[in-house]
């Protein structure tokens, strides 16, 4: 069960293209962990406040209410509570006490994810930023949509996978800086190419065995978790096309991607950060196929233009350079005015109010659990009947059609290569 601080809780950060798909379908087939397709669902709850148009109307009282009725503490349990009930849930009758939310884009609230729940664990997943502008092209040529990375970078219009390629990314690498005890960093070209290796290491970080097989995960298309990941229809399209990880995507953005585009990317994000994530090899190869030796920093023009295009349609404002930050430093304190500077004294806190504090936590705990217990009785009872009607009928037209997963999976794959169009 995941309680009020996030233990238990994972969140697999990254951006888009990084390889987040190949790395839940390989976790979800770990007994103790539950991991599905993106969730994405915290992202609304901290953009609640900044209440859109709706037909029915009632915008501006909305967002009066929230920025004027609501404190930010109210709130942040308010959406706290909501989010608890949801991975609660999820691990209801799972048979898992480990949960990973893999959400790209979630670089949008970090400060937040913080604060929300600073126990969590979080894997920092990594990849050659020029393969990631080469998965994003590639993919959006089999979609339909067509991804441009030269117009996107120079755009004066908002275009969310340049803010990806360039301020998630960016982002990421400060937040990451510096080692944390909740912090892991996992590199997808390390992950295809010793997955075994690579899962064992992540286990141990999580504090669970690592479980025999778990990266073979076409072996595991017959389960409920892949059932459930594949039904998403979000994520690598092309991952269904593969029973196990493979080494075919790693550098195979020198035969995507074209010398311009290479060059304008290299030279807006700059040689400090392949240096940072650990691809100075792969910044070589493109110096040497553009013959252009790039600057350290970032092209600061581009980086400013991007954000401010973010800012004025999200509103949302990040700390410069944000860093995760201890879980004693932004547990909230309701006796601290938020406007004022917060001094930190670890030393004076007051073990018995602390030690009250995690008995209402452990108490809140317990209460929710009886409820959903006691409303879930009945309901399971009744579901257990319908579930047992579904399999039967499951088995039986699995058993009119040949090569039933198969096809499921290419009907699921093809759905997702035409835009989500059946």
């Amino acid at each position: 069960m995941i309680d009020t601080q996030g233990n238990g809780l994972v969140f697999l950060l990254c951006v888009p293209r990084s390889g987040s798909s190949l790395s839940t379908v390989m976790l979800q087939n770990h007994s103790r962990i539950f991991a599905t397709q993106e969730m994405w669902f915290l992202m609304s709850l901290v953009d609640l406040p900044k209440t859109d148009s709706r037909a029915y109307g009632g915008s501006s009282i909305m967002r009066q209410f929230y920025n004027a009725m609501v404190s930010e503490d109210v709130f942040e349990k308010a959406c706290r509570s909501f989010a608890l009930e949801i991975y609660n849930g999820f691990l209801e009758g799972s048979g898992a006490d480990f949960i990973v939310d893999k959400s790209p884009r979630y670089y949008y609230m970090l400060e937040w994810l913080d604060r929300l729940f600073p126990q969590s664990k979080r894997i920092h997943l990594q990849r050659n930023p020029l393969s990631i502008a080469a998965s994003f092209k590639k993919v959006n040529l089999h979609t339909g949509e067509g991804f441009n990375l030269i117009h996107s970078l120079q755009s004066s219009k908002l275009n969310m996978k340049s803010v990806d390629l360039t301020l998630g990314m960016l982002r990421l690498n400060d937040y990451f800086a510096e080692p944390h005890a909740n912090a892991y960093e996992l590199q997808y070209e390390q992950m295809v190419a010793r997955p075994q290796e690579e899962l064992e290491k992540l286990c141990a970080f999580l504090g669970i065995q690592y479980e025999q097989g778990m990266e073979q995960y076409g072996q595991f298309l017959d389960s409920a978790k892949s059932d459930m990941f594949y039904s998403m229809g979000v994520g690598d399209p092309f991952l269904s096309s593969h029973q196990e990880a493979h080494k075919g995507s790693v550098n195979n953005w020198k035969n995507i991607l074209d010398p311009q585009e290479v060059e304008l990317y290299c030279r807006v994000m700059g040689a400090d950060l392949f240096h940072r994530m650990g691809y100075s090899e792969q910044l070589a190869e493109a110096e040497q196929w553009t013959g252009v030796h790039y600057e350290a920093r970032p092209d600061q023009e581009v980086i400013d233009r991007i954000t401010h295009q973010l800012t004025a349609a999200t509103g949302c404002q990040w700390q410069q350079q944000y860093r995760m930050q201890p879980a004693e430093a932004v547990i909230p304190d309701p006796l601290v005015n938020r406007n004022d500077p917060v001094v930190e004294e670890p030393e004076k806190a007051d073990p018995t109010l602390a030690a009250l504090a995690t008995i209402r936590q452990l108490q809140a705990a317990l209460r929710a659990a009886d409820h959903r217990l006691e409303r879930g009785y009945s309901e399971r009872e009744r579901l257990k009947v319908q579930l047992a009607s579904a399999q039967s009928k499951i088995q039986r037209i699995k058993s009119w059609v040949p090569f039933g997963h198969q096809i499921s999976a290419w009907a699921s794959q093809r759905k997702i290569l035409r835009g989500g169009k059946s």
